[in-house]
């Protein structure tokens, strides 16, 4: 039996790292099988049954080295990024590092879909990687790009969504265009701001290396040395969707992504995704990966939401 171990590190830096109410050491412990005491100085790591102390003392110096730079990570953060570690069969994963984010943690696929993804952006320029929330499907995409972009593979990252209003109109939002349509880019702004620092991420962005745009912004141009990603591509009409494809200049690649069951269209109209994903297949260099509920990265509570949503649908 592992014995447990004295983990140094300061008060300061403990409060940083732990998290509000100490989220990030409650989660390592679930992770991990450890148990983390934090009332005396440092931390005391006791290991319990499958624990895994290596991986623990790892995650744990990369998280106190981003503290040292002022910089914590939520809970929230820290289970998107380590996700499962196996698949609910017990098959494990193959490790397979991405990228390292502005926390300085690995990022890798978690999920056989995932894994299916990255082997696909290697081999193919046009990549649609379709199935239900949670999956991870947006996340290790803009991860692929900024790991292409940060490789100098890639001159610029262009992530563009459809502007679809779901609920509510546009033009009874306040402010400008950029203001109305802030909220549908949120999610990739999000994306980014996890795996770079500030900093970094602002220069991207004024040099125009990284662009997050609406759709509507991409037509009439051609994308050269791009990686390229379009996000809720289930909310854009055939139209909308070739208009998009043809944008692929040389040197390119791009990935759409999006979840047949969310689409916002309006009633009679055909979803871009589901129509190109059918054309389209079979075409050499295009692929196409299908993510299912055993993907599903999120609160273990969302996959049993999404079956009995599901469950409902058939018997309608």
């Amino acid at each position: 039996m592992i014995n447990e171990e004295h983990y140094h590190i300061s008060d300061d830096l403990k409060r940083i790292v732990s998290g509000e109410n100490e989220t990030v050491f409650r989660l390592l412990e679930s992770r991990f099988s450890v148990e983390i005491q934090t009332r005396l100085p440092g931390l005391r790591i006791k290991p319990r049954k499958g624990a895994d102390m290596e991986g623990v003392l790892s995650v744990l110096d990369q998280l106190k080295m981003s503290a040292k730079h002022g910089d914590g990570m939520t809970a929230k953060q820290l289970d998107r990024i380590l996700g499962p570690t196996v698949e609910p069969s017990g098959k494990a994963i193959p490790d397979m590092p991405i990228f390292r984010n502005r926390f300085g943690i690995a990022i890798s696929a978690k999920t056989p879909s995932q894994v299916e993804l990255v082997e696909a952006v290697e081999k193919n320029d046009v990549i649609f990687a379709k199935g239900p929330a949670g999956t991870g499907k947006t996340f290790l995409a803009v991860t692929l790009a900024v790991a292409s972009l940060e490789r100098h593979e890639a001159e610029k990252i262009c992530l563009v969504r459809p502007a679809v209003e779901a609920g509510e109109s546009l033009g009874f939002l306040p402010g400008d265009l950029k203001e109305k349509i802030a909220p549908y880019l949120r999610p990739i702004h999000d994306s980014l701001s996890e795996l770079l620092p500030a900093e970094k991420l602002r220069r991207y962005e004024e040099s125009g290396a990284i662009e997050v745009a609406p759709l509507a912004y991409m037509r009439g141009r051609t994308l050269k040395r791009a990686f390229i990603i379009l996000d809720e591509a289930q909310n854009t009409t055939i139209a909308q969707m070739k208009m998009f494809l043809t944008r692929l200049g040389p040197h390119s690649k791009a990935i759409i992504t999006g979840d047949a069951t969310q689409v916002d269209l309006a009633a009679g109209q055909v979803s871009g995704l589901e129509h190109a994903m059918k054309i389209l297949k079979g075409i050499p260099g295009i692929a196409q990966v299908q993510f299912t509920a055993t993907d599903i990265l999120r609160h273990h509570l969302v996959k049993d939401i999404l079956d009995a949503y599901a469950q409902k649908e058939k018997k309608k």
